[in-house]
């Protein structure tokens, strides 16, 4: 049996701090069309943690074209309106690459 190849990701947001409790609040309870398409972007293991302001994410991307996926989520209505209620609250780091909202970060260590 073949082992499904996995690509681990993590990214870095800033969180306003008067957004916090709000945002907790929603993600306690994020809606199952947000999460369904999160699934069936290949996306698995999506934790999000917070420290000093800023949202660390982390998942792993179980398919095979990252691109299509990433295309396919965001034009999701659904998840659509989900970001339109995040974003207000989140402030992208300013050394981010050009094009991206949550900024990716480059793994330099991993062990299972």
């Amino acid at each position: 049996m073949a082992t499904q190849k996995v690509k681990r990701y993590g990214q870095l947001i800033g969180l306003k701090p008067e957004a916090f409790d709000k945002y907790v609040a929603d993600h306690a309870a994020v809606w199952p069309g947000v999460l369904k398409t999160i699934s069936d972007c290949n996306i698995r293991n999506y934790s999000i943690y917070f420290k000093d302001n800023l949202l660390f994410a982390y998942f792993e991307y179980i398919g095979d074209d990252f691109a299509a996926d990433m295309a396919k989520m965001a034009s999701d209505p659904v998840t659509q309106q989900w970001w339109a209620i995040m974003k207000p609250m989140q402030q992208p780091l300013a050394t981010r690459a050009e094009r991206e909202w949550w900024a990716d970060m480059r793994e330099v260590f991993h062990v299972d």
